[in-house]
């Protein structure tokens, strides 16, 4: 995949030394990175990661991590976080936290803040990744410059989209993961009615996320009629990550009902992952991030997530043409609010 993006300010350089404090909140983990600018590019200094629940407020977390440097201040603070951001500012979707970066730039003193959507900082994280940082899932025999897209399943379903201007790649947000769930098959419409008991209205997120691969295993279980062994049960009581625990015993083989419940997982998100495509006419790639792909890879990498993907009434062939990647990297967000914040505001 070709890529080349708009970064304003890193070409023309002069930005030597700034010190760049970026933020990646989601759901359950914020990380802070302290960059600095050398030679066009970003250098890691030091890092940290905080349980988002850990303390009531985002300020909270925030000066604990400036503590450590005796309270001395970036010149810049850029902060990608799991929710629409208007105006500078964001309520969060998985976390009870209002942010505004003019608050945030008087209450803390600093020169710039910016707040982005975290799947445009994953897009903008492309910038800083290397050859390593990334895998193939399946890659085109044609190479196509055009729009990309980015999917990225993990606590919450983050989506968002590339544009090709003709020059430059741009990423820009999206909520696409709130859209509504479309059930195809009698199971999806069991699945669907069964899911809402919780909520009327049933997302992709409900579904192609860390909570969603619990409640497609949860429907099976309760509503199928599927068998849980006594060794699988003790495991959800030991860990506070069910998902986890089913993605682990899918990939061993060692439940069928967690097979079941991974490959319902991995179709849905092929399905979803497609609809991105389509709508965006990401021709240029599809991207893959969040916690979850990485670590379900030989999953993805079976038959099953490529045959939903190009399974389409009248684009099967443009959606065939698609290269797919994952990325590896956990802290491409970082990385890329990173970035953003040195070289892509304006």
């Amino acid at each position: 995949m070709s890529y080349r993006f708009y970064l304003p300010h890193q070409e023309g350089g002069g930005r030597t030394g700034t010190k760049i404090l970026a933020v990646d909140i989601g759901g359950t983990k914020t990380s802070f990175g302290v960059f600095e600018v050398k030679d066009n590019a970003l250098s890691l200094l030091r890092e940290e990661t905080f349980a988002s629940r850990s303390m009531g407020t985002f300020e909270e977390i925030l000066q604990k991590f400036l503590a450590f440097d005796n309270g001395a201040r970036p010149d810049v603070l850029s902060i990608g976080v799991a929710g629409p951001v208007l105006e500078n500012k964001v309520t969060l979707t998985n976390l009870s936290w209002e942010l505004d970066a003019a608050l945030l730039k008087t209450e803390f003193d600093i020169e710039r803040v910016h707040i982005i959507n975290d799947l445009e900082a994953t897009a903008y994280g492309l910038v800083g990744l290397g050859a390593e940082d990334t895998v193939s899932l399946f890659e085109s025999s044609e190479t196509i410059l055009g729009n990309m897209a980015v999917l990225a399943p993990g606590t919450g379903l983050g989506e968002a989209g590339i544009f090709w201007d003709g020059e430059y790649h741009r990423p820009f947000a999206t909520e696409g993961g709130h859209s509504e769930f479309a059930p195809r098959t009698d199971l999806d419409v069991e699945l669907l009615k069964y899911l809402q008991h919780e909520d009327e209205i049933i997302s992709w997120e409900h579904v192609v996320s860390g909570p969603g691969i619990f409640r497609i295993y949860k429907f099976l279980r309760d509503v199928k009629g599927h068998s849980e062994p006594a060794w699988l049960k003790e495991n959800f009581k030991n860990n506070d990550n069910p998902a986890a625990v089913i993605s682990h015993a899918a990939m061993r083989e060692l439940d069928a009902t967690c097979s079941l419940a991974m490959d319902l997982f991995v179709s849905y998100m092929a399905r979803e992952s497609a609809s991105l495509v389509l709508k965006h006419k990401a021709v240029g790639g599809l991207w893959l991030g969040g916690g979850i792909p990485p670590r379900i890879f030989p999953l993805l990498k079976k038959d099953l997530f490529r045959e939903q993907f190009i399974q389409n009434a009248h684009m099967k062939h443009l959606l065939e043409k698609v290269s797919i990647r994952v990325i590896l990297n956990s802290q491409a967000a970082l990385i890329g609010a990173g970035y953003y914040g040195a070289f892509g505001a304006e």
